[in-house]
């Protein structure tokens, strides 16, 4: 018996789609029910709650403004000058300190490397006869070794940069003091405004700038250039990914190619390049230098490292937040004097913004993970 087949059902067209509406972001929303959030629009406010930056941002405007109400004279040009220069070589070194932690590393002996190269230089221009620039060159050359040094042993040893960096602290504190008294039987260097090329480098390094009817040191604009600099490298260079992916997932970060031991070396070097360049401005700028000097500022830039937006434990932070860490410590250290306090509240504050920094940032953070997911 022969049967037919049965009859295909005839195809249902497809109803025309409908033109997209517009959104206020002026994007197209995706199809209905694909819940794509890589296409979803996303508006200003949460794009800046994710900023590790934000919380730093809004210290420094309450505290500009504090300050600008309860003491005469802040919220001048000359006041703006005065906690601006504070600021400037905290700021030098507080950029450079937030990309190592970021990379998920410290280095303790970031502060008294600005006395050991300001020592050299004044040593070699005073002691030995050299003109400034070449001992500048040779104290830039000292501190990128100790920094290639400290990434080389913490890359192969696998110990803490934290114990690492505090053998370098201690190691250099020793050598600037022995040293020092032994070349000048006294823990000071000094002369530099008579050494040869003093006037150039000073310039270079120490000058001022009028600004709004004021002076302004050059180590202001050093200060914003290289932050300026830290921002590029971190949101539009590979480098900067890289960083981020050391600090975050280490392990997962080699296991896709990146450099992990490299990139923490050239991180050691930059911290220790910061601080060259922090006791350069120093050294040409009051022309003597304590072998003692430095001792005890690590800690400062870590905290507005920290209160600038980076957690201790790397992957998270920005080079903007770290300047306006270092602003907001400048402003508050000046504040208390234009008001006439006891040095003693600045402790207090300093304090209290660290513990609220920490809370912030911790904040920050998981609203920025949970928008990636």
């Amino acid at each position: 018996m022969t049967t037919t087949p049965p009859s295909k059902p005839a195809p249902t067209p497809s109803p025309t789609p409908a033109p997209p509406a517009e959104t206020s972001g002026g994007a197209a929303p995706g199809p209905a029910g694909a819940g794509d959030e890589r296409v979803s629009p996303v508006n200003l406010a949460h794009r800046l709650l994710v900023r590790p930056e934000l919380g730093s941002l809004i210290g420094a405007v309450l505290v500009m403004v504090f300050f600008s109400v309860v003491a005469d004279g802040f919220f001048t040009a000359a006041g703006a000058a005065t906690w601006l220069d504070d600021s400037a070589t905290l700021g030098i070194m507080a950029v450079a300190v937030a990309l190592l932690m970021i990379g998920g590393e410290f280095d303790l002996s970031a502060g008294v490397m600005t006395a050991s190269t300001a020592l050299i230089t004044a040593m070699l221009a005073t002691r030995a006869g050299w003109s400034v620039w070449p001992a500048l060159a040779v104290s830039l050359l000292f501190a990128l070794a100790v920094g290639a040094l400290n990434g080389w042993l913490v890359v192969r040893t696998g110990l803490p940069s934290f114990i690492i960096t505090l053998g370098t602290f201690l190691a250099l504190q020793g050598l600037n003091l022995g040293v020092t008294r032994h070349v000048t039987n006294s823990v000071q260097v000094s002369g530099m405004r008579a050494t040869d090329g003093y006037e150039s480098a000073g310039r270079f390094f120490a000058s001022t700038m009028a600004v709004a009817g004021t002076e302004i040191q050059v180590s202001v604009l050093w200060w914003l250039l290289l932050a300026a600099l830290a921002t590029w490298v971190l949101a539009r260079t590979r480098f900067g990914n890289w960083i981020y992916a050391v600090g975050g997932a280490p392990v997962s970060a080699r296991n896709v190619g990146v450099p992990v031991d490299r990139t923490k070396i050239v991180l050691f070097m930059s911290t220790a390049a910061a601080g060259w360049l922090v006791g350069s401005i120093n050294i040409l700028r009051y022309t003597s230098v304590q072998a003692n000097q430095g001792i005890g500022l690590e800690f400062q830039y870590i905290i507005a490292a920290v209160i600038g937006g980076c957690l201790l434990t790397g992957g998270y932070g920005s080079a903007i937040g770290a300047a306006l860490g270092a602003l907001i410590f400048g402003m508050a250290r000046q504040g208390i004097v234009y008001a006439k306090w006891n040095s003693d509240w600045f402790q207090l504050f300093l304090g209290v913004m660290l513990l609220a920094a920490v809370l912030v940032n911790n904040s920050f953070r998981r609203r920025a993970e949970r928008s990636r997911r």
